[in-house]
């Protein structure tokens, strides 16, 4: 393992016997030191390998080893997690997404966002885009896979992890990713029933006055005031909401096939709360994994 790190070198030299030929001068006259190195250790001393320079010391107990090691473990941060979500209208995904970016800080894309934020900014990604939807076209996936690989670089998802929303929906966009560079620690998805889909969809109502969408079963507007005013968006259809769920599951089963092996399947016919607590434990297994890794690495 190999990191830079700062310590200050407390050791009281005549604690310990030194057969190099390089001197400790630092355990002399305690000072921070500053450099890249190498650790190892065993029972009977531990050697320091600082830029070219190769120092070696015996010890007379085990628990100056276990210090430095401790030292040395404290300094090495898990990688962040990285994870795809992918879910049909109306499974819950949005705020499956919610909850789990204000629990662990992953950095929250969304395709879609990505695309509006793109446009109202009028970078040439977003004047692009603008131009295929002005006219009624789909935006190309190259643009799309760029605008997604320039904020998966940025240093905010780089240093957080990020979690990935309702993308990439074929294998052309999972390919260019993996291309780049970019690969999940897990895709989740949500399994929800399509009769439990197509009744969140058709029961939704939007509130054109504040934007606000209720549910006339499960979020039922606070007065007959607001109640009388709410309007259905024209694809809340059953027949609508039916084409749209045959397409969701056209496009998961082609994105399955190439992270079938890190998926895991989470059943969303629950509560917010049940639904997030199946996440929550498969984030949570992952994290130690990682620190446990992290860990060995460092011994």
């Amino acid at each position: 393992m190999a990191c830079n790190v700062t310590f200050t070198a407390l050791a009281d030299p005549k604690q310990y016997q030194h057969f190099s030929p390089h001197s400790p001068s630092s355990l002399k006259s305690p000072k921070p030191l500053t450099s890249r190195f190498s650790f190892a250790s065993n029972n009977s001393g531990f050697t320091l390998r600082f830029n070219e320079v190769v120092t070696r010391f015996r010890f007379h107990e085990a628990s100056v080893a276990n210090a430095w090691s401790t030292m040395i473990r404290a300094s090495v941060k898990p990688e962040p997690l990285k994870i795809m979500i992918s879910g049909a209208p109306a499974s819950g995904k949005g705020t499956q997404c919610e909850l789990i970016t204000k629990k662990y800080g992953l950095v929250h894309l969304a395709a879609g966002d990505l695309l509006r934020q793109e446009i109202s900014t009028g970078s040439e990604h977003g004047k692009q885009a603008k131009e295929y939807m002005e006219r009624g076209q789909l935006v190309p996936n190259e643009i799309v896979v760029m605008m997604v690989k320039e904020c998966l670089l940025k240093p905010d998802s780089k240093e957080n992890g990020w979690l990935l929303d309702g993308y990439p929906r074929s294998t052309s966009q999972a390919t260019a990713l993996k291309e780049f560079g970019f690969e999940p620690d897990l895709f989740i998805l949500l399994d929800v029933s399509e009769d439990l889909l197509v009744e969140r969809v058709v029961g939704r109502r939007l509130d054109p006055v504040t934007g606000k969408i209720y549910h006339l079963k499960y979020s039922p507007p606070e007065s007959k005031e607001i109640a009388s005013r709410l309007t259905q968006r024209f694809d809340d259809t059953e027949e609508k909401v039916k084409l749209r769920l045959h397409t969701h599951h056209q496009n998961v089963e082609a994105v399955l096939s190439m992270y079938g092996d890190i998926t895991i399947k989470i059943d969303g016919n629950g509560s917010k709360e049940e639904v997030f607590s199946q996440i929550d434990n498969a984030l949570t297994n992952l994290l130690e994994q990682k620190k446990a890794a992290s860990g060995s690495i460092a011994a």
